[in-house]
C-alpha cells in the first residue's frame, strides 16, 4: 500500500509538472533587410528555437534564398543568431537575423553567444573532370557564355566561388542599351543607330575604349537583346526605355522589376533546363597550360578539396571586376565575389591588363551600406540633385563621373535628391523599387514631407535656398522644361506641390573599366597583341570597352554580347579539337 502510494503521487508530480511546462511560444520579430522590412514567427520551446517562419519580406529572391533555407537552419540549429551570414547577401542576411533577435526578445529568450561557423558542404564529385567549355563565373556573361556554347554543342560546365549566382549582374538595374530596338520604335525613336551608339560609348570613355571592339558591341546589341527576350526568356517592359547620361538617345531596354532578377532566374532556369551544371562554392585559383601554352584546364578549390576541370576547348572568364577588393575601395556597389583574382591569373597564363587605371563611381549610393539607392534613379524623370545649402549644382544627366566629382566638391561630400508625388506618380522606376523607401527611412536618410519646408528642415538645409531652387524649377517646367542653368537633356519637371521625398546620396566604386584586352572573338590577347590559345573573357573582367567611364546601360549589352561570342569561340575551338 504504501509503494502504491508513493507510485501514485509520483505520477501526479509528474503530471502536474506537464501542466505547468512552458507551451512553445511563437512571437514575431523584424528586421530591416537590404529591400525592406523582414518580417519573421518564431516559434521558442524551453528557450530553443523550434521554427522560423518567414511572414513578409522584399529581398532580392536569387540572392536571399539561402538566407531564408541554409541560414535559417544554421540559427535554429545552433539556437543563436551569432552564426556566417550568406556572404552574398550580406544586408539580406543582417535584417534576417536581426528579426529572430527582436522575437527572441519579446518571447524573453535568451540565445547562445557561441559563435559558430556554418559547415560547407562538400559535393561529391569527381575531383578531375572533363568538358569542352569551363566558363569561371555564373553572372550575366558566364550564363551567356554557357549557354551559347551548350546550343552550339559543347558539353559545359560554369563554376561560381560564391555560394549563389548572379554576382553584378543579378543587383544591378540590369538596363540594357539597344539602338534601333522595338520598343524605341514603339516609341517612335527612329533615328537611333548603332553607330551613333558607338559614338556616345567612345566619347563617354574619353576616346580610351578600342572602337572595333565597341563597334562589335554595338552592332550585336539588337540581335543580342531579341536572343534574351526570344530564347532565354526575359521581359522587357514594353512601352518604356532609360536615357542614362552621356546618351545622346534613349535606348536603354529595362527588365520587368528594374534589376537584374528578371534576367537572371531566367538564365538560371535555361541551364537547367539544357543540362548545363553550375556549382557554386568553387573558386577558381590557377589556369593551366599545355606544353604547347594552350590553356586546357581550371584548378579550383571548394570546403579545402581541389579539383581540375579539363576544357578541351577552352575556359572562359567571366568572373567581373575588382571592386569589391578591400585592398583597393572601402564602399562599392558591387557584389561581394568581384575581388579580381581572374585578372591575375590571366595575367599569369599570358594575358594582358589595360586601363587598370579607370575605377568609375556610381554618385547615387547608400551613405551607410554604399549600394545603389535605385529609388532616387527618380532623377531620370526629373528629381533634381541639391547640396547641402539647398544649391543644385550639376546635370541631374550628366555621365557618372561628372556627377560623382560634383558631389565630391559639395560641403560634406554629399548630395541630395529631391523629387514630388507628380514625378513619383509617372516614375516607374519610384513605383518598383518603393520597398527601398522603407527601409532608407528607418536609417533615417530618407524623408517624407508634405511640405518643402519639412524637407528642408528634416536635413537641416537652408529653407530659403532650396525655395529659390524650387521655385526657378518650376519656372524652367513652367516655360517648356529648358533648364538653363545646368541644361537637363530630359527637361526640368514641376516640384510646385507635396508630397515632396529627399534623400541623401554619396557615391560609390560601381564598376572598373580595367581588365583583359580581348579581340572582337572575345580572346585573351598578350602584351604583343596574339590571341592566349584557349583563353575566352567576357564582361567587366576586360578591359577594352568602356575606358575611362562606362556609360549607364553598356554594361549589360557588353556582358551579354561578349559572353554570347565567348562562349561560341570556345564550343567551335572544341569541335575542332575533336
Amino acid at each position: 500500500m504504501f509503494k502504491t502510494s508513493i507510485l501514485f503521487t509520483a505520477l501526479l508530480s509528474a503530471v502536474a509538472f506537464a501542466s505547468v511546462s512552458a507551451a512553445p511560444v511563437q512571437t514575431e520579430g523584424t528586421g530591416i533587410g537590404k529591400h525592406g522590412e523582414i518580417k519573421l514567427a518564431v516559434t521558442f520551446d524551453n528557450g530553443k528555437i523550434q521554427d522560423i517562419k518567414v511572414l513578409e519580406d522584399h529581398e532580392n529572391k536569387v540572392l536571399a534564398a539561402k538566407v531564408f533555407t541554409d541560414l535559417k537552419d544554421a540559427v535554429i540549429a545552433n539556437n543563436s543568431v551569432k552564426v556566417d551570414g550568406i556572404a552574398d547577401a550580406t544586408f539580406s542576411s543582417k535584417g534576417f537575423l536581426n528579426a529572430v533577435s527582436d522575437a527572441a526578445k519579446k518571447a524573453g529568450v535568451k540565445l547562445s553567444d557561441q559563435a559558430k561557423k556554418a559547415k560547407k558542404a562538400d559535393a561529391a564529385m569527381p575531383a578531375v573532370q572533363n568538358y569542352d567549355v569551363v566558363v569561371i563565373g555564373a553572372g550575366g556573361a558566364g550564363f551567356a557564355a554557357a549557354v551559347e556554347a551548350k546550343s552550339k554543342g559543347a558539353n559545359v560546365v560554369l563554376i561560381e566561388k560564391m555560394p549563389t549566382v548572379g554576382g553584378n549582374s543579378l543587383i544591378s538595374g540590369a538596363e540594357m542599351n539597344v539602338p534601333n530596338s522595338w520598343v524605341q520604335n514603339k516609341l517612335n525613336i527612329k533615328d537611333d543607330t548603332p553607330a551613333r551608339m558607338a559614338a556616345d560609348t567612345l566619347k563617354g570613355g574619353d576616346f580610351k575604349g578600342d572602337p572595333e571592339i565597341v563597334g562589335v558591341m554595338t552592332v550585336n546589341a539588337l540581335p543580342t537583346a531579341e536572343w534574351l527576350r526570344d530564347t532565354v526568356g526575359v521581359n522587357f517592359e514594353k512601352d518604356n526605355v532609360f536615357q542614362f547620361g552621356g546618351h545622346s538617345r534613349k535606348r536603354a531596354l529595362i527588365p520587368e522589376g528594374h534589376t537584374g532578377t528578371e534576367v537572371i532566374t531566367k538564365f538560371s532556369a535555361l541551364a537547367d533546363k539544357m543540362g548545363i551544371p553550375v556549382i557554386t562554392n568553387m573558386k577558381a585559383e590557377e589556369l593551366v597550360k599545355d606544353k604547347d601554352g594552350r590553356v586546357v584546364a581550371v584548378k579550383a578549390v571548394s570546403a579545402d578539396k581541389e579539383y581540375t576541370f579539363n576544357a578541351k576547348g577552352g575556359v572562359v572568364l567571366a568572373t567581373g571586376g575588382f571592386g569589391a577588393n578591400a585592398q583597393m575601395v572601402k564602399k562599392t556597389t558591387d557584389a561581394p565575389g568581384t575581388t579580381g583574382e581572374a585578372l591575375y591569373m590571366a595575367e599569369k597564363a599570358g594575358g594582358q591588363l589595360v586601363n587598370m587605371g579607370y575605377i568609375q563611381t556610381y554618385p547615387i549610393c547608400d551613405p551607410i551600406s554604399g549600394v545603389i539607392e535605385l529609388i532616387a534613379d527618380a532623377r531620370f524623370d526629373g528629381a533634381i540633385l541639391v547640396n547641402q545649402e539647398g544649391k543644385r549644382f550639376v546635370e541631374e544627366l550628366e555621365r557618372r563621373d561628372v556627377i560623382s566629382n560634383a558631389i565630391l566638391k559639395q560641403p560634406g561630400a554629399y548630395c541630395y535628391v529631391l523629387w514630388n508625388d507628380n514625378i513619383g506618380k509617372i516614375s516607374n522606376t519610384v513605383k518598383i523599387h518603393d520597398t527601398e523607401y522603407q527601409a532608407f527611412t528607418k536609417q533615417g536618410i530618407m524623408h517624407t514631407s508634405d511640405t518643402l519646408k519639412g524637407a528642408a528642415d528634416f536635413f537641416h538645409i537652408p529653407y530659403a535656398n532650396l525655395k529659390a531652387t524650387v521655385d526657378r524649377v518650376n519656372q524652367m517646367a513652367k516655360d517648356g522644361g529648358k533648364d538653363l542653368d545646368f541644361h537637363n537633356r530630359g527637361g526640368l519637371k514641376d516640384l510646385s506641390t507635396g508630397k515632396y521625398y529627399i534623400i541623401k546620396a554619396v557615391p560609390s566604386i560601381h564598376h572598373t573599366m580595367g581588365g583583359v584586352r580581348i579581340n572582337p572573338k572575345a580572346e585573351a590577347l598578350d602584351k604583343n597583341g596574339k590571341p592566349v590559345p584557349g583563353l575566352y573573357a567576357a564582361g567587366e573582367v576586360t578591359g577594352c570597352t568602356h575606358g575611362t567611364n562606362r556609360l549607364g546601360g553598356n554594361a549589360y549589352t557588353d556582358i551579354m554580347v561578349f559572353g554570347r561570342i565567348a562562349g561560341e569561340q570556345a564550343a567551335q575551338a572544341a569541335k575542332a579539337t575533336k
